[in-house]
């Protein structure tokens, strides 16, 4: 395990109509094991920079943030948030490894609408379509009660950012593990299993969609597990 100075710090990055909030469960189990998190909220989601900011406004936010940050950093991005980790890019000298959460993790030139099989409209202004069942799809594991507390966080997504395709692929030169969940009901697990392939390593966890929000506890250890190993790699 490394000191406490060296550990790096871990950036979460929320998914598609998310916020920072959906990261606070993880983030305290994090903190309680000894290790630092940011979580940075994207231009895309709600009102933080207008309705239409796009992909490429999320991975230059999340370049903003890693360029804030002293010391060693380790990404985790859910879901949507896998095609900014893959626009991110892999000139970032304290960048020491990409985690990819149930998450989108293409070559270049793919979008949310590409990968999803969605057509892309002309017009890519204004709000992306709203989920039909979040509850089902994001909450399937969590009581009812937890569940409404967090379709009612949900925000709007930019319809650009679900557009525009991936320019760089950051994989191909920055280390990285998908962590593939297993009873996933948003992203198939068959669909991570192809995106895992792209991967340094894959871990596998026996939950939905959100194990930030189902199980901190058990992806916390997880995540303290890559964050300690690639810690050890760049000594």
């Amino acid at each position: 395990m490394p000191k406490s100075d060296d550990r790096p710090t871990f950036v979460l990055v929320h998914g598609a109509y998310h916020t920072s909030e959906t990261w606070r469960h993880l983030q305290r189990e994090l903190s309680a094991r000894g290790w630092k998190s940011q979580a940075a909220d994207m231009p895309s989601a709600g009102k933080h920079d207008g309705p239409d900011a796009g992909l490429y406004d999320d991975a230059e936010a999340l370049a903003a943030r890693l360029r804030s940050i002293d010391g060693p950093v380790v990404v985790v991005g859910h879901s949507h948030a896998g095609l900014t980790l893959t626009e991110l890019g892999g000139d970032h000298p304290n960048l020491l490894h990409l985690v990819y959460l149930a998450a989108f993790m293409p070559p270049e030139g793919e979008s949310a609408g590409s990968l999803s099989g969605f057509p892309i409209p002309e017009v890519q202004t204004g709000p992306a379509p709203t989920m039909p069942d979040p509850r089902a799809a994001l909450y399937g594991e969590l009581s009812d009660e937890e569940a409404a507390d967090e379709v009612g966080r949900l925000v709007d997504q930019s319809l650009l950012s679900c557009c525009q395709p991936t320019t760089r692929a950051s994989w191909r030169t920055v280390p990285s593990t998908y962590v593939l969940c297993e009873e996933d009901r948003a992203m198939s697990p068959a669909a991570q299993e192809t995106f895992a392939l792209n991967a340094t390593n894959i871990k596998r966890l026996k939950t939905a969609h959100s194990p930030h929000l189902s199980s901190p506890e058990q992806l916390a250890g997880l995540l303290v597990e890559i964050g300690t190993a690639a810690a050890a790699e760049k000594a």
